[in-house]
C-alpha cells in the first residue's frame, strides 16, 4: 500500500525537478536556458533618454549607451518611448560638455549637455558622451586622471578615445543602483562641467 502512494509521488517529484533544473521528460519539448538577452537582474533599474535634440552626436550617444549597457548589471540605458519623459535628457549647444551629476532615479530628471567646444578641440565625442552619461549614473570626475579612467575626462587628452568605465567605476555605478530603483543615493542636481 505504501509503495502505491510513493510511487506516483516520486515520479511527480523527479518530473519536477527535470524542469527545475532543464530537462525535460521523455517524449517532452526541450527546455532551453534564456540567451543573455532575456536575463535581467531581478532589481535592474531601468532608466529612459532622449537624444532627439543631440542633433550631430545622436551616434555618439547610441554608442556611450551600448557601452554602459555592456558594462553594468544594475542599471539600463533605453530609449524613451513617444509619450514618456526621459530620465536622461541629451542636448547639443555650442558650450562646454556638462551634466547634471545623479545618480539619477525613475521619476527624476538629469541634463547632459554635449557642448561643440569639446569636439571643436578634438576630444572624442564618444568618449564625451559615455563620460557625461557617467555622471548622470552618479560618477564624479577622477581628475586629473589617465585615458584608461573614463571620468578623467578631458586631463585623458584630446588622443584619449576609451569610452569606457575602468572597474572602479563599474563598481560605483553598480552599487548606486544595487538596491534597484531605490539605489543607495540621491541625486543633487549639481551640474559638473568637464573643462580640464
Amino acid at each position: 500500500m505504501l509503495r502505491r502512494i510513493l510511487t506516483p509521488l516520486l515520479i511527480t517529484l523527479s518530473a519536477l525537478a527535470m524542469t527545475l533544473v532543464g530537462v525535460a521528460p521523455a517524449g517532452a519539448a526541450p527546455v532551453h536556458a534564456p540567451t543573455a538577452d532575456q536575463v535581467r537582474p531581478a532589481a535592474q533599474t531601468v532608466l529612459y533618454y532622449d537624444s532627439s535634440r543631440a542633433a550631430e552626436y545622436t551616434s555618439a550617444v547610441a554608442a556611450a549607451v551600448n557601452v554602459w549597457n555592456s558594462s553594468v548589471g544594475n542599471v539600463r540605458l533605453e530609449p524613451a518611448p513617444a509619450g514618456r519623459r526621459a530620465e536622461i535628457r541629451v542636448i547639443a549647444d555650442d558650450g562646454w560638455p556638462r551634466a547634471h551629476l545623479g545618480p539619477v532615479r525613475p521619476g527624476g530628471q538629469v541634463t547632459v549637455w554635449m557642448g561643440r567646444q569639446g569636439t571643436a578641440q578634438g576630444y572624442d565625442a564618444v568618449r564625451i558622451a559615455a563620460h557625461e552619461l557617467g555622471h548622470s549614473l552618479g560618477l564624479p570626475d577622477a581628475k586629473p586622471g589617465p585615458c584608461s579612467s573614463l571620468m578623467s575626462g578631458s586631463t585623458g587628452g584630446v588622443g584619449c578615445t576609451n569610452p569606457n568605465p575602468n572597474a572602479s567605476e563599474r563598481a560605483r555605478v553598480e552599487a548606486n543602483y544595487g538596491g534597484g530603483a531605490a539605489g543607495q543615493s540621491a541625486p543633487d542636481g549639481q551640474i559638473v562641467v568637464d573643462r580640464g
